[in-house]
């Protein structure tokens, strides 16, 4: 243990005596649900591959730990983070099928999260969105999710998360956790309602960990609420949500610097006068661009450092959102239903870096800090109404949504050489330099419609979905980036499936399901990721990436055993890819460019076994194999660029296998669970990779009373050294690269849980 755990004690008081609203169940009740294997569900009826994750799953885990870390033990899902909470955004990363997670749809209670990724320029990752005690259900469908998914990026996959109901009753419960690197989370819920009338809960969260390498701190506060109020037949619900997350980054490594530097190698914060030491080194040996500042300072690094970019001073990430929603839902006579709901987000935040290339214009220092900064505004609305005529159930929705997106690269002075000044936890002011600024409206319009056709023991959807997303950028402070417009639009992406009864336990089912993906809005990634004549260039021939997936798969459902066995194929194509345009006499910037085709198949099972007293068991296991189908090719003169066709998708591991063996029966409580991923490529030609691993996680715990209960986690149990982020720095054609991020070691948390 990294450091002696403390048990503390949490007090909360309350009016009723409910047992804790689904975070915590009577012990029989608890033991009940083990003994139903009610853990994961699988999707029994449903015409494609998808499994939820319930409460009962999600709080076996440290508190504040990103749903999405639940999801990992699900068929062909790969998440990654180099912290023990799966929440740290600069290192999170989540694959399905081979997609990565720009390549997915992301939704919280229906509201569009856009793709969850650092820097995200059209929504917000979902641990900012809820708090994880809050969180009532995940779902992951391993294909392109349903047709009324509020998403116009799900080319591979959809994680549907919903916030729980709040209880009919008064009650409270709080929650403390202690642990390794100074990790501390509170969190308290009250709820108040009844079965009849207006209920509500409100919750406040505050998570804080020290980093468990280098210097710096991780932390945020949370704010939740909801209401669902009665009206009519009918009802009204609402959520607010309000976050404050402040981290400092861990350094990006590649394997040399692993070799070179060790596995606990990371900025130089707080020792600001190695980072000025190492910056005039750099200028003097010319790598930075910058003007010599010091040439007493010589041109040998100490430390065994070879270049300015293996330690960085600081950097970190800053997020401030406010998310709220209002949806009405009725149903329209005997046989239909109508549901409606808006939404809005507002986003403030930015990163920060340390830059050696840029030196302070006062004080003398060779570093300055460089942001990217972010103001978002998005409001929406979507909607749908359903009827059932006979054994058909025919439903049409529409989603629509604007988002105003600033995106600004701006330069802040540290003080002196000797001092800087400046905290990477706090928002700078006063910049010295604004290099770029852009203005990007993005307006979304969605459709589809859908027949459910029900003739007993089988069951068909047909159906299909449009959209048309608009992009368009403006220049507050011009740059080489472009302004312009540009467009994505399919009115047509067809889905079907079936699903037939063999028997009231086992199933077949399978499907066809068509996407397209709309472009992104922002700088640093999309088609204004270049410069004018480059847009100019790609604007009118671009074409959405788009995929067909093809499913069939087994479900069997019992007393004793839940299990699915599937198997897949998705033809992924006008992949795109950041290619120079044109003739390299041309001088023209990189452009994304349409380089081909990919090809993924592979088989995923996964399964429940209760064995009794107690005790049951889950295992999955899931095999892809992604190629790409063509060599990446210069547009315009046919010149080869990188030579990958039959080679692996990068980040795109063929082997996934999880076990977990779990307990629940009495007061006692526990699980543990083995992850094994298989080798990674990190280079398009595959000549740079990172070997498999195995990951243990464990935790028990113990009921003292129907509301009091302890629990003890420990991630990375055996201390295992790996490899857990790729890709942080991006991919590149071939060989080594400063785009790795190391998994946590081994750390144990306990946390005290009481509701009254």
């Amino acid at each position: 243990m990294r450091h002696a755990l403390s048990l503390l004690l949490a007090s909360t008081a309350c009016i009723a005596a409910p047992a804790l609203a689904q975070d915590m169940a009577p012990a029989a009740d608890a033991a009940a649900d083990a003994d139903s294997a009610g853990i994961i569900v699988f999707g029994r009826g449903e015409t494609r591959q998808v499994q939820e994750i319930t409460t009962r799953d999600l709080v076996t885990l440290t508190p504040g730990t990103n749903a999405l870390k639940a999801i990992e033990k699900l068929p062909s899902v790969n998440f990654q983070s180099s912290d023990p909470f799966g929440s740290y955004e600069w290192s999170q990363r989540v694959s399905i099928r081979s997609f990565n997670q720009n390549q997915l749809g992301f939704t919280f209670d229906g509201i569009p999260l856009g793709d969850m990724s650092y820097g995200n320029h059209n929504g917000l990752h979902i641990t900012r969105a809820i708090s994880s005690e809050n969180i009532g259900t995940v779902r992951v469908s391993q294909g392109s999710g349903s047709l009324g998914t509020q998403s116009t990026g799900n080319l591979g996959g959809t994680v549907e998360t919903f916030s729980m109901d709040p209880a009919d009753a008064l009650g409270a419960q709080g929650n403390l956790t202690y642990g390794s690197d100074e990790t501390w989370r509170a969190f308290a819920r009250l709820n108040m309602g009844s079965a009849d009338g207006i209920r509500g809960y409100v919750s406040y969260a505050y998570g804080s960990t020290d980093k468990w390498k280098g210097q710096g701190t991780q932390d945020q506060h949370m704010v939740n609420a909801k209401v669902v109020i009665p009206v009519g037949d009918g009802k009204l619900d609402g959520w607010l949500s309000y976050s404050d997350r402040r981290e400092q980054d861990y350094q990006d490594m590649s394997m040399d610097m692993i070799n070179r530097l060790g596995w606990k190698w990371d900025n130089t914060s707080p020792d600001y006068a190695k980072a000025v030491l190492y910056a005039d080194i750099g200028n003097n040996r010319g790598e930075t661009g910058a003007p010599v500042s010091n040439a007493a300072a010589g041109t040998v690094y100490p430390d065994n450092v070879t270049s300015v970019w293996d330690a960085y001073y600081d950097a970190a990430g800053l997020r401030e959102d406010w998310l709220g929603a209002i949806g009405y839902s009725t149903p329209l006579g005997d046989h239909a239903n109508f549901k409606i709901k808006g939404y809005y987000h507002n986003n403030s935040g930015m990163g920060l870096w340390a830059t050696p290339s840029v030196p302070s214009p006062t004080g003398g220092s060779p570093l300055s800090i460089r942001t990217t900064e972010y103001d978002m505004d998005r409001i929406g609305a979507f909607g749908s109404v359903d009827a059932t005529i006979g054994v058909q159930t025919l439903e049409a929705g529409a989603w629509y949504e604007n988002n105003k997106f600033n995106q600004a690269r701006r330069f802040y002075a540290f003080k002196s050489r000797t001092e800087a000044g400046l905290s990477f936890r706090d928002y700078p002011k006063n910049p010295f330099a604004t290099q770029w600024e852009f203005d990007f409206t993005t307006d979304t319009i969605q459709y589809y419609v859908r027949d459910k056709i029900d003739l007993g023991m089988l069951t068909i959807n047909l159906g299909w979905k449009g959209f048309k997303v608009t992009n368009e950028a403006e220049a507050v402070v011009s740059s080489s980036f472009p302004e312009g417009k540009i467009k994505a639009e399919d009115w047509f992406q067809p889905h079907a499936g079936f699903a037939v009864e063999l028997s009231p336990e086992a199933e077949i089912f399978g499907g066809f399901t068509q996407v397209t993906k709309a472009f992104a809005s922002a700088t640093t990634t999309g088609p204004f990721s270049t410069n004018q004549a480059g847009f100019d260039q790609i604007r009118d021939d671009l074409k959405p990436e788009s995929s067909d997936t093809y499913e069939l798969g087994l479900r069997y459902n019992s007393s004793r055993f839940n299990g699915t066995l599937g198997a897949y194929l998705v033809n992924f194509r006008n992949r795109l890819l950041a290619v120079q345009v044109g003739s390299p006499i041309l001088g023209l910037a990189s452009a994304l460019q349409n380089v081909g085709n990919v090809r993924a198949v592979g088989i995923e099972a996964a399964g429940n076994l209760t064995l009794g007293q107690g005790f049951g068991l889950y295992a999955s296991y899931s095999y892809t194999d992604a190629t790409y189908r063509d060599d990446v090719l210069n547009s315009s003169d046919g010149t080869l660029v990188a030579a990958i066709k039959g080679k692996t998708v990068v980040d795109s591991p063929k082997h996934l296998l999880r076990g977990e063996l779990n307990y629940d029966q009495g007061p006692l409580f526990g699980r543990i669970g083995a992850n094994y991923m298989s080798k990674r490529y990190y280079s398009y030609t595959n000549d740079a990779s990172v070997d498999g691993r195995v990951i243990v996680d464990a935790s028990i715990g113990y009921r003292i009373t129907d509301q009091i209960e302890v629990q003890l986690n420990a991630s990375n149990l055996f201390d295992k050294k790996y490899i857990s982020t790729i890709g942080s720095g991006g991919f590149g054609n071939s060989g080594d690269a400063q785009t790795l991020l190391i998994g946590a070691p081994q750390q144990f948390f306990v946390t005290l849980k009481a509701g009254f």
